[in-house]
């Protein structure tokens, strides 16, 4: 990572602390006054040592003395644990919020753009990467103040008992941070490797458990198995180099620290044998003096070796904010839309004139697309694979951008608003999404306020009621992770018995027969016809058969609407629909 764009993410990160800019200051005082606690904890327990041992005071006149110091030990002990608590709010409220930014990102970019990317990546970049910040912004942050102040007031103290032992510290302080900044930025460029790495082994780990069943029935079991195998041992690689990194970079500052205070004790050492006689103003050396530094050495080079260890999180988070920054500040294509109401009394027309389907990338999808879908009109539409079937239908409900004309009643879908636009549509696709925990709930997602009757007539004309019996409690029953209790054919029932239920104008079919079997398909199909004769329909199939019973046929072909008429007249022109049947054909 070069300088320029590790500068980059350093001012994002502390862009975002502005949300918890309370929490931070309050985080650096609790420190501040656990730093002049530790003075006033040196100073007595100096003063103690010096009058037992050389004024030889009587120790029950020291009482005072002793009390004071055991409250400095649990005012400080309870300070810690204050700023503890005061940094774990603030790292948290700042990932929730990050957290919101991402989700807010991804509802906006939607579905369309969200299905090309594994899903593992975005567990990672939700969670790992964005929890993996919490101690830049609790302890990191705070501790850059700290580290300055603490050791200036340690220093303030020293200088007036013994200006040699001040030098000594003052003159040591500065190879910390400096040995500290070299190896943190290897840390950096180190985790950030780390964390691209684990997206990716995240993202081919799901992707390989959806796809088990396939694998193995291209017998790729035992070649997957060794890819995630090496794939595995790279990570661990890169994870064991960060360590060694964050291993080296306290064993650095641990070497300084003690290099000094060593020093600086050699020097006491000396001047009470009477080999020094400098330092001290022209007076001797004191034990209270020696007592005093030799306590506050360690402590003056504390917040320095904390904000050391600490070096890691912000190494840590930089690699983190990267990928997240580029999420996040990524140049696509949003579909736009406006602030105008639907009136949802008229029955609903669609028009397309020269309208091209973009990505949010902007590369065309489909198009130049011309057609006029009448209301209530019933629209198949086939194709091979890649002709913009379902780039047509994302683009119809608002998560594809396009140019060109694509209006509904004369106005066009840009200026309408999205949910408005949204409430007024119905979809079934060839993935039913269920994401309630039980049956009822799943079929009542969008229209909780229905009445039992209006359950009980969609259960019934979505075949849900012919496997509701074989559930334990019905339609209580808990259908358990992406309705693992449930088969595809049977969840696809659900999802279309939670169609029909919800009134609409416009009904939407991406594949709803795919991976089901004959009984299922027959069934799904069934309910999905009648449904489709009270509504304007759009259907994109693959089985050329379902599109006999519909008004019209539309033909895709490398982004664009080749052919259009009913099923017979296009078996007629023996054209692209033909070709298409002829196809489907051999392969059976």
């Amino acid at each position: 990572m070069n300088k320029t764009r590790q500068q980059e993410l350093i001012r994002w990160l502390k862009q975002q602390s502005a949300r918890a800019k309370s929490w931070i200051r309050l985080s650096m005082m609790l420190g501040l006054l656990s730093g002049l606690l530790i003075l006033a904890q040196a100073w007595l327990l100096a003063g103690l040592l010096h009058s037992l041992i050389v004024t030889q005071t009587p120790r029950d006149t020291l009482w005072q003395s002793f009390l004071f110091l055991a409250l400095t030990f649990v005012l400080r002990a309870a300070i810690t644990w204050l700023r503890e608590q005061v940094g774990f709010i603030c790292g948290r409220v700042i990932r929730e919020e990050m957290r919101k930014l991402v989700l807010d990102r991804l509802h906006t970019l939607g579905p369309a753009w969200i299905k090309g990317k594994p899903a593992g990546s975005w567990a990672t970049l939700i969670l790992e990467q964005i929890e993996d910040m919490q101690d830049y912004y609790a302890r990191y942050l705070p501790q850059i103040s700290l580290a300055g102040i603490i050791p200036l007031l340690i220093l303030v103290s020293i200088f007036p008992i013994n200006w040699a032992a001040g030098l000594i510290l003052f003159a040591t302080a500065p190879l910390i941070p400096v040995f500290m900044a070299l190896v943190g930025m290897g840390a950096a460029d180190a985790n950030r490797r780390n964390f691209v790495a684990l997206a990716r082994l995240s993202g081919n780990f799901l992707d390989s458990l959806r796809g088990l069943d396939t694998l193995r029935l291209f017998d790729r079991a035992a070649a997957e198995t060794r890819q995630i195998k090496d794939s595995t041992e790279q990570f661990r690689a890169r994870t064991m180099e960060v360590l060694r990194l964050a291993f080296l970079s306290s064993a650095v500052l641990e070497f300084f620290a003690s290099i000094s205070i060593a020093v600086v004790a050699v020097y006491f050492g000396f001047s009470y044998l009477g080999e020094l006689h400098f330092g001290s103003y022209g007076t001797p050396v004191t034990l209270f003096a020696g007592f005093l530094v030799l306590i506050l050495a360690p402590e003056f080079f504390q917040p320095l070796r904390d904000l050391g260890v600490f070096y890691h999180a912000k190494a840590q988070a930089v690699g983190a904010a990267e990928s997240l920054l580029e999420f996040l500040t990524s140049e696509v294509d949003i579909p736009s839309t406006g602030q105008q109401p639907w009136d949802n009394s008229a029955p609903l027309t669609l028009q397309a004139e020269e309208m091209y389907i973009l990505s949010p990338e902007g590369k065309t999808l489909a198009g130049p697309l011309n057609f006029t879908l009448q209301a209530g009109r019933r629209v198949a539409i086939v194709g091979l694979s890649g002709a913009g079937k379902s780039s047509l239908l994302n683009a119809l409900l608002g998560f594809l951008p396009y140019r060109g004309s694509l209006t509904v009643n004369g106005t066009a879908l840009r200026d309408i608003d999205a949910d408005a636009w949204r409430q007024q549509i119905s979809w079934v696709g060839q993935d039913p999404h269920l994401p309630a925990v039980t049956l009822r709930q799943n079929i009542l997602l969008g229209q909780p306020q229905a009445t039992e009757q209006q359950l009980a007539a969609v259960i019934e004309q979505a075949y849900v009621s012919e496997f509701l019996p074989l559930l334990p409690a019905g339609l209580d029953t808990a259908i358990g992770e992406d309705a693992a209790r449930l088969s595809v054919g049977q969840a696809q029932r659900v999802a279309v018995a939670r169609a029909l239920l919800s009134p609409c104008a416009l009904l939407l079919l991406d594949e709803p027969t795919a991976s089901l079997d004959a009984h299922s398909e027959q069934r799904v199909m069934s309910a999905l016809s009648q449904a489709a004769i009270r509504q304007t329909t759009l259907l994109v199939t693959h089985r050329l058969e379902d599109s006999e019973n519909f008004d019209e046929v539309w033909v895709m072909d490398k982004g664009q609407v080749v052919e259009q008429g009913t099923s017979q007249q296009l078996r007629d022109q023996h054209g692209h629909f033909a070709r298409l049947l002829a196809q489907r054909s051999q392969e059976l």
